[in-house]
């Protein structure tokens, strides 16, 4: 149980949040708002600051501070390829999707590929779309803030959440992507200045970087240290898993996830957008050193007695239950005051998450599902369709955490679903701008098919843990089934040749260079040059901490 200061703190900022997303929802611009394009799209005014800030919100979760710091005490910096993995795929939503998505002027990705194969993919796309959007980007997050209050301040978790996500849908709903844009660029900024502050809390208390190696020499496990691990690796998640498997999951969260993306399609223009999603690459090299570092301090605290996990409890197997180590850390290494603004941070990563997540689906609901039924409805009923679409897809979402509580670690779990969801998604778009001849049939098929085999493999893991299927590492299975959604397409594609139209045929790329030939501005921004920029800093720090 913490003190009123921090409570006080606490409910200040989610006062303060409400307020900003309020004014944005019910201020200055509203009019624009009543248009469905103002109201999903912000008007396709986002520049790229607001844009990059958006998708590192969205993307950051409270999961990922609990859980990746989780990931530090238990495996080291190992997760952390998660994070700088994401700068890869970020280089190529910014070279490759976004001089499409901006090209077409689509609203959502099912859109994008209507327009790029057939209404079959859309529909499937619609559907998973909103499906990993409930599950993934809400639920979960739901599912970590709850923890969090519960341990923090003995909330209830359930009613706690429910009050949380009932302020989100509040200025989400009235303001639409505007109002969830600009309380996430706050979110963004609180986020990151509780995080330095508990790294740098752990840091302090440690003594120094050379302390907590001496420790962990001292334990045998200087590699924990290491980002990249043998095939012989107790975490089950080797180098090659690493750089096979992660473009598997990260093409399709980074480019081809419309929670994600949607930020990217309400650019002012495509270098705004191209630069807001490089800007975010860049932010991504922080969470190694914010969210994963600390828990490794806090392991090395904690083998060399400053850190009292008795409260955690053991695991099933007799180990420190982790679970609860970013809570510990906060309540032990901070000071009354700090604590609150921790919390708060921690409230951003889950407000953010579930402001993103409702915008999404509000904006597929309405136009992937309703508008295609009714091509006359007005943009005043667009609206009010996907204010209802976001109030279920929260009920819904609610309804699901006793289920997915069951998972040992939250990061783990959004990935072991994200594995089996993304291989014919991450396909089909793939071969779609690459590939001339992949043909409408071919991805609506291979988009069945996949999701299918994505299930039964899923299924079979869980019931047959000792199979096959069941040890192979969840990052090598998504890249066998991309293997696999590859071949299937390119068969198809030759069995059922494509038929492009005016539009299709320049939703391709006909030379792999031509994206490093489109218009860009001048010097430092020029995003030819912030790729490469962004390209080089990733792989000298892999090589720094292979």
């Amino acid at each position: 149980m913490l003190g009123n200061i921090d409570l006080a703190i606490a409910i200040g900022y989610i006062a303060l949040i409400l307020i900003v997303g309020m004014r944005a929802g019910l201020g200055r611009g509203r009019g624009n708002r009543a248009t469905a394009e103002g109201y999903f799209l912000a008007g396709k005014s986002l520049r790229w600051p607001a844009i990059g800030l958006a998708l590192f919100a969205t993307n950051i979760s409270t999961v990922h501070l609990v859980s990746l710091a989780q990931s530090g005490f238990d495996t080291g910096l190992l997760n952390g390829n998660f994070e700088w993995m994401a700068a890869f795929t970020l280089v190529l939503l910014a070279l490759f999707f976004v001089p499409f998505y901006l090209k077409s002027g689509v609203a959502t990705l099912p859109d994008f590929l209507e327009r790029r194969y057939d209404r079959s993919s859309r529909d499937w796309l619609t559907f998973i779309s909103i499906v990993s959007a409930i599950v993934i980007h809400i639920a979960f997050s739901m599912l970590a803030g709850g923890i969090v209050l519960k341990t923090l301040f003995g909330f209830n978790m359930y009613l706690s959440i429910t009050v949380i996500c009932i302020i989100t849908g509040l200025y989400t709903i009235l303001g639409g992507l505007r109002a969830v844009v600009i309380t996430e660029s706050i979110q963004t900024i609180v986020l990151l200045a509780g995080a330095f502050i508990i790294s740098f809390a752990a840091f302090d208390r440690m003594g120094g970087w050379m302390p907590m190696k001496n420790v962990l020499i001292a334990e045998g496990g200087l590699d924990r240290l290491s980002m990249l691990r043998g095939a012989d690796d107790a975490s089950g998640m080797p180098w090659y898993a690493v750089f096979f498997g992660y473009p598997i999951l990260g093409i399709w969260y980074w480019c081809a996830d419309q929670t994600i993306v949607q930020r990217v399609l309400g650019a002012k223009d495509e270098n705004h957008g191209r630069v807001g999603a490089l800007f975010c690459g860049f932010l991504k090299i922080l969470p190694v050193f914010i969210f994963v570092l600390p828990g490794l301090f806090a392991y090395s605290l904690y083998k060399s007695g400053q850190l009292d996990l008795h409260s955690l409890g053991l695991d099933a197997a007799g180990k420190v239950n982790s679970k609860g180590i970013y809570t510990l850390m906060i309540t032990q290494l901070l000071p009354s005051g700090l604590i609150g603004v921790l919390v708060a941070a921690l409230l951003s990563g889950l407000m953010s998450q579930i402001s993103g997540a409702l915008n999404s689906i509000s904006t597929m609901v309405s136009y992937d599902i309703f508008k295609q039924r009714k091509p006359n409805t007005t943009d005043k009923q667009l609206i009010r369709i996907g204010k209802i679409a976001a109030v279920i897809a929260m009920v819904f979402s609610l309804a699901l955490l006793p289920l997915l509580d069951k998972y040992e670690s939250i990061f783990n779990g959004i990935n072991d679903v994200i594995a089996h969801i993304a291989p014919p998604i991450t396909c089909v778009f793939l071969l779609g701008i690459f590939w001339r001849k992949a043909s409408a049939e071919s991805a609506k098929l291979t988009l069945w098919i996949g999701s299918f085999l994505g299930m039964v493999v899923f299924i079979v893991n869980k019931l047959l843990p000792h199979s096959w299927i069941g040890q192979t590492a969840f990052m090598v299975m998504a890249f066998y089934l991309f293997l696999l959604c590859v071949v299937i397409q390119i068969i198809l594609s030759h069995m059922y040749p494509v038929r492009h139209n005016a539009e299709s045929e320049r939703l391709y790329w006909k030379n792999p260079l031509d994206p490093l030939r489109g218009l860009a501005w001048r010097g430092i921004g020029n995003y030819r040059v912030l790729a490469g920029l962004l390209l080089a800093i990733v792989t000298i720090l892999y090589i720094i901490f292979k």
